[in-house]
């Protein structure tokens, strides 16, 4: 069992190693030479360290059949966003799943999510508690500074590589066109770095395909799936989410109760989320069946409230929903009916309510709509930072640990048990 955050990280990069090994060993039995095959320089595929990572973390109450469905349908989801973010930050794609069958855009497929299946379970059931040993060998102090060094590290290799490979055109326009001899010569650098990064992806995956990317409109607000118009998603969503969870209790239970997820306003971030990850990440297939959208709605719903009710747990130390008393649930935490009506919402949204918000929001004046965009954004961001302090520090006044420190002291004053029973009438702690 994970007894700290640095454990966790540790076993991140193992598995992120173990990985690139794995990947690397493949191309280099394939193209008979060295390939580096991860998304950084380093020694690491970052996509098996979250993959398995999700999975331990989010499917440690699972078992037989149950563990299998959720290491099937968190690590595809890994490997989808993968693909999508590197499609979006580099405009190419670097496998392609096509030829297989029961494939869904070329980026993921049944065979090679029944493999990541295998090997998460593997790694969950058999390499982590092998790990977990080695972990406590090492001196804690000298562990966690390695991790921290290694995570820094990190960040730094992912950042520089995104910089660098991100609008490649651009900068070699401003590479050519350099005046005085100091530009002239981070010109020379930042070529050298960009060539060898570039060169290494290249020999990494030989069959990358440039994608497509639908230009942008400036003279039109939020045009497409920008980042104007999902934030306006997210904070629509949550608001209207807060607004129909509120009536489906009066009308159920006869009351009504505060369903926000922060302390000011009436937005419900799990709706909110749910809206801008599902336009974000699906909006080329808006145009499908409906069918098509309520299976996905369904499935990726039903495992996205699972995940938010384990991350509040684990954080927050409570439980904001309990479907135990519903049947056909999982611990709790969903159940098949919801998980019905995540399906409907999918449908609902990509059918009837984006096509009429999208032609609304791209009304909108360009300049006011950018500064609304970021009025919202800095509010939201206080906001959720807020509703956070507030509920570790509720988490702590009922363990009897005392206000020590000024923001402690203020939350005391602010958000005492009274108001936050209030706005949180459902949470219930849990040791």
């Amino acid at each position: 069992m994970i007894h700290n955050v640095y454990e966790l990280l540790g076993l991140f990069f193992l598995y992120s190693f173990i990985g690139w090994i794995m990947e690397t060993t493949a191309a280099a039995t394939k193209q008979k030479r060295f390939i580096n095959r991860g998304l950084i320089n380093g020694p690491f595929c970052i996509i098996y360290g979250i993959g398995v990572s999700f999975v331990f973390v989010f499917g440690r109450e699972l078992s037989g059949l149950w563990l299998f469905a959720g290491a099937f349908i968190l690590t595809t989801m890994t490997e989808w966003i993968a693909g999508h973010l590197i499609e979006s930050l580099y405009h190419e794609r670097w496998w392609d799943y096509s030829d297989r069958r029961w494939n869904l855009d070329g980026y993921i497929c049944f065979s090679a999510s029944l493999i990541w299946t295998i090997l998460a379970i593997l790694g969950m059931k058999v390499l982590n508690p092998f790990f977990l040993r080695l972990f406590r060998f090492i001196p804690d102090s000298i562990f966690k500074i390695v991790t921290i060094v290694l995570l820094i590290i990190l960040i730094l290799d992912f950042a520089a590589t995104v910089i660098i490979l991100n609008g490649r055109s651009r900068r070699m326009e401003q590479w050519i066109q350099v005046d005085n001899w100091l530009e002239q010569i981070s010109s020379k650098l930042g070529r050298k770095i960009y060539e060898k990064v570039d060169i290494r992806i290249r020999k990494a995956y030989p069959d990358v395909t440039y994608v497509e990317v639908e230009k942008a409109k400036p003279e039109i607000f939020a045009y497409g799936c920008s980042f104007d118009k999902i934030v306006w998603l997210l904070v629509g969503g949550a608001f209207l989410g807060d607004i129909v969870e509120t009536i489906y209790c009066y009308v159920v239970g006869g009351v009504w109760m505060s369903r926000s997820s922060v302390v000011w306003g009436p937005f419900s971030l799990v709706w909110g989320i749910g809206v801008a990850a599902i336009t974000l990440l699906f909006y080329r297939y808006r145009n499908c069946s409906a069918g098509f959208l309520f299976l996905l709605g369904t499935l990726l719903g039903g495992a996205y409230e699972y995940i938010c009710s384990v991350f509040t747990e684990m954080f927050f130390g409570k439980v904001f929903w309990d479907y135990s008393w519903m049947p056909f649930n999982l611990g709790g935490r969903i159940n098949l009916l919801y998980c019905f009506f995540w399906g409907f919402a999918a449908v609902a949204w990509f059918k009837l309510v984006l096509p009429k918000a999208e032609h609304w929001i791209e009304k909108v004046p360009v300049k006011i709509g950018k500064l609304i965009t970021w009025c919202v954004l800095i509010f939201m961001t206080v906001n959720i930072s807020v509703s956070c302090m507030a509920l570790t520090r509720s988490t702590q006044r009922e363990q009897g640990i005392p206000a020590e420190h000024g923001w402690q002291k203020v939350m005391d004053a602010r958000f005492d048990d009274e108001r936050m029973a209030r706005i949180y009438p459902n949470a219930k702690s849990i040791e």
